[in-house]
């Protein structure tokens, strides 16, 4: 099979390589759409590191080839959406509730042999044991959520990480409320189903804050009731909108200046949630005295805190009741072989979200 593959920062290799079968708890798929996320497209700039070779990817939706003994959960033929979040269930955090943060996470991604050889017969890693430029993964089965037949694959490759993301943040992570006071800094896919989060759960005001007006025109579209453009007046024309501050501010960019920005957007007791992949060697720097004098705070979020397959059920019914725009997040359709043009064009400030087409099956 092709896949894509990470040799070297700064570029994506086409090349064949060689999918093992199924273990006993896994399962394996032929994705038909995979979305590019800006995390892809950190590794492959080297802003972060990962060890190479290895295949980028995880947001698929595709459908399943073939499945180990030992799988329950899904059966051949279903139509699946892959996730980062794979979760044990016996684990604190999982009888808790908090399936993001699974203990057994890395242990689930573990297997006897490697799921990818290359030609030489050398191991290939996946990213976060999805790897979806791939025309076949392999994937345990609770790295999987079924999907309904009638939602459009196109789509339901952003609940892989975006929609469950950005809209997972708002309701779970922070649990905005009706009346509560929003303000979204990066307008991006994440930044966009943020918006859609924070108009599904009621809040009163939700403000758009972007450099591109493009994505603050597309934030409007998907529920922004203000839209800001960043420099350096953000905070005054924000507090011309809300004097005292934001209840809840989210963090879209993945940038110690955008995550600071979004602190300094709150209101007392308000909180701070940063989505983007900020890199460990540009420390945040807060205000002691915001955190002990004004109670705000400052969290993260993995994932959009998700319990992933709960949720793509619940979001799938969303869009399909027209609740949740998913449709208008995707600015570009693009073949697999075009995948390098797809993270160029991931950088321009008109784009909102790029799904690839993937191969169809022999």
């Amino acid at each position: 099979m092709r896949a894509a593959v990470l040799n070297r920062v700064g570029a994506l290799d086409i090349e064949t390589l060689h999918v093992d079968e199924p273990g006993p708890n896994e399962v394996r798929i032929r994705p038909h759409h995979v979305g590019l996320c800006h995390s892809d497209l950190h590794y492959i700039d080297g802003t972060h590191q990962t060890d190479l070779p290895e295949v980028l990817g995880h947001e698929a939706a595709g459908v399943v080839e073939s499945i180990g003994e030992n799988v329950s959960r899904v059966s051949v033929g279903d139509h699946v959406v892959t996730s980062l979040t794979m979760f044990c269930g016996t684990c604190m955090y999982c009888v808790t509730g908090r399936l993001s943060l699974c203990e057994e996470r890395a242990r689930l991604r573990q297997r006897p042999r490697p799921s990818l050889v290359n030609d030489a017969g050398e191991a290939v890693g996946v990213m976060g044991g999805v790897g979806a430029f791939a025309e076949m993964l392999v994937i345990h089965e609770n790295g999987v959520a079924r999907l309904d037949r009638e939602l459009p694959l196109p789509v339901a490759a952003l609940f892989g990480c975006a929609v469950l993301t950005g809209v997972g943040a708002v309701v779970r992570s922070a649990d905005v409320r009706v009346g509560d006071t929003v303000a979204v800094i990066g307008c991006g896919g994440i930044g966009l189903a943020a918006v859609q989060g924070a108009r599904l759960a009621g809040a009163s005001r939700i403000i758009a804050i972007d450099l591109a007006e493009a994505k603050l025109r597309a934030a409007a579209r998907f529920g922004a009731t203000d839209i800001l453009t960043s420099g350096s007046a953000l905070q005054d024309e924000l507090r011309k909108l809300v004097p005292n501050g934001v209840d809840f501010s989210f963090e879209a960019v993945g940038r110690r200046e955008t995550v600071e920005a979004a602190m300094q957007a709150l209101a007392p007791g308000g909180t701070c949630t940063v989505l983007g992949m900020v890199p460990d060697s540009t420390p945040i720097q807060v205000p002691a005295s915001q955190l002990y004098f004004t109670e705000k705070r400052l969290q993260g979020a993995f994932i959009g805190s998700s319990r992933f397959v709960v949720d793509v059920a619940q979001l799938s019914a969303l869009y399909g009741q027209r609740r949740l725009d998913l449709d208008g997040m995707i600015s570009h359709r693009l073949a697999f072989d075009e995948i390098q043009r797809g993270f160029e064009l991931l950088k321009h400030p008109d784009t909102l979200r790029v799904v690839l087409d993937m191969p169809a099956a022999d």
